[in-house]
C-alpha cells in the first residue's frame, strides 16, 4: 500500500498542458457567455434604428424616454423577483402586489385625500404584510412557494378589482407624484435613476455583505447552508419581506408614471420580470441570478416590444415575445447554473 502511494505521487502527470490556442478560444467564448446580451441589445437598437417603419420614431429621444420609464417599472418589479430567486424560491405574487400598491396609494390619495407621504407610506406597509404572510406561510407553515404565492397573487388580484370597484382612481393634475414621474435629469426620466440607483444598491448587498452572499448558499444547497451556521429560514422569510417592498415601491412609480390607477393584471408585470430575471441569468455571471444582468435584461425586453410595436406588430407579438424569450432564459440559466455547479 505505502510503495504503491509512493509510485503513485512521482508519477509525471500525463495530461498535457493546454495550448495558447485553446486558452483564448475558453477566454473567448468566456467574454461571449458574459456580454452576449450587451452585443444583441446592441444590435436590436441599430436594427429598429434603421429597419423601416420603425426607424422614424424609434431613434429619437422621446422614444427612448418613453422605453426607459416604461423599463423602471418592469426592473423594479423584477428587482423584486430577484430576492427571492436567489434564495432559490419562488414569489409570483410580486406583480399583484405591485398592481395592489399602484390602486391602493391612487385610492387614498383620490377617494381620502390623504397626504402624499401617507399615500406612499401606507401601501408600503401592506406590501411588507404581503411579504411577511408569504414568509410566513412558506417558512413556518411549510407551504409550497410555487403554490402559495401564485394562490397569493389571485387573492390580491381581486382584492384590487373590489377596491376599485369598477372605478379609475385619476390623480389631480398638480400631484407631486405625477411631477416626479414626468421629470427628467440630463434628457432622461427620473425614475430610471431610481433604478439605477436601486440595482447599485442591492448589487452590492448580494456582493459585499455576508447577508447576500449567504443567500446564494442558500439558494445553491440550503441544507449544507444550514450546516455552516447560516439562518436559513429567516434569510428566506426576509427575502420575501424585501421583495414586496421593491414591488410596493414599483406600483407606485408606475402611478407617477400613468397619474391614474385601475385593477389590472399584476401578469403583466410579472412576467417580463421574470424574463428579465432568468434572462439576466445567462449574461454577466452566467447560470447565476445577478442584478447587472437582470437589469441588461429589462432594458432588452423593453427595446423589444417598443421596435415590435412600432413596426406595427400585432398586440399578440408581445406576448408570444415575452412567453419564447422566458422559456429559453430558462433552459439556458438552468443549462448553464447546472454546468458551472459541476465545474464545467
Amino acid at each position: 500500500m505505502t510503495a504503491q502511494a509512493t509510485t503513485t505521487a512521482e508519477s509525471p502527470k500525463t495530461t498535457a498542458p493546454p495550448t495558447s490556442t485553446a486558452t483564448s478560444s475558453r477566454a473567448v467564448v468566456g467574454v461571449l457567455e458574459k456580454y452576449a446580451l450587451i452585443f444583441i441589445t446592441i444590435a436590436v437598437i441599430v436594427f429598429f434604428s434603421v429597419v423601416p417603419p420603425a426607424s422614424t420614431a424609434f431613434p429619437t429621444i422621446n422614444n427612448f424616454n418613453v422605453v426607459l420609464g416604461s423599463n423602471a417599472v418592469v426592473a423594479l418589479v423584477a428587482l423584486a423577483a430577484l430576492f427571492t430567486l436567489v434564495a432559490g424560491v419562488f414569489d409570483f405574487s410580486v406583480g399583484a402586489t405591485a398592481i395592489a400598491s399602484f390602486v391602493f396609494s391612487a385610492g387614498l390619495q383620490v377617494e381620502l385625500h390623504v397626504p402624499l407621504w401617507v399615500a406612499i407610506v401606507l401601501p408600503l406597509l401592506l406590501s411588507a404584510a404581503i411579504g411577511f404572510l408569504n414568509g410566513l406561510f412558506v417558512v413556518k407553515f411549510k407551504m409550497n412557494p410555487f403554490v402559495t404565492t401564485l394562490g397569493m397573487a389571485t387573492l390580491l388580484s381581486g382584492v384590487s378589482i373590489w377596491y376599485c370597484a369598477g372605478k379609475t382612481f385619476v390623480l389631480p393634475a398638480d400631484s407631486a407624484l405625477i411631477a416626479f414621474g414626468s421629470l427628467r435629469w440630463l434628457g432622461l426620466p427620473v425614475v430610471f435613476y431610481l433604478v439605477v440607483v436601486a440595482a447599485a444598491v442591492i448589487w452590492y448587498f448580494f456582493q459585499h455583505t455576508p447577508s447576500g452572499r449567504s443567500l446564494y448558499a442558500i439558494g445553491s444547497n440550503a441544507s449544507s447552508a444550514r450546516l455552516v451556521g447560516i439562518r436559513v429560514d429567516r434569510s428566506v422569510w426576509m427575502t420575501f419581506v424585501v421583495s414586496a417592498v421593491i414591488a410596493g415601491i414599483a406600483g407606485i412609480v408606475q402611478l407617477g408614471r400613468l397619474g391614474s390607477a385601475t385593477a389590472v393584471d399584476g401578469g403583466a408585470l410579472l412576467f417580463p420580470a421574470l424574463t428579465a430575471v432568468f434572462l439576466g441569468a445567462t449574461a454577466i455571471t452566467p447560470g447565476f441570478f445577478n442584478v447587472i444582468g437582470t437589469v441588461i435584461s429589462a432594458v432588452f425586453v423593453s427595446i423589444v416590444v417598443s421596435g415590435l410595436t412600432l413596426m406595427g406588430a400585432s398586440s399578440w407579438a408581445t406576448n408570444v415575445f415575452n412567453g419564447v424569450v422566458l422559456l429559453v432564459a430558462v433552459g439556458l440559466s438552468t443549462y448553464l447554473g447546472r454546468r458551472n455547479r459541476v465545474g464545467g
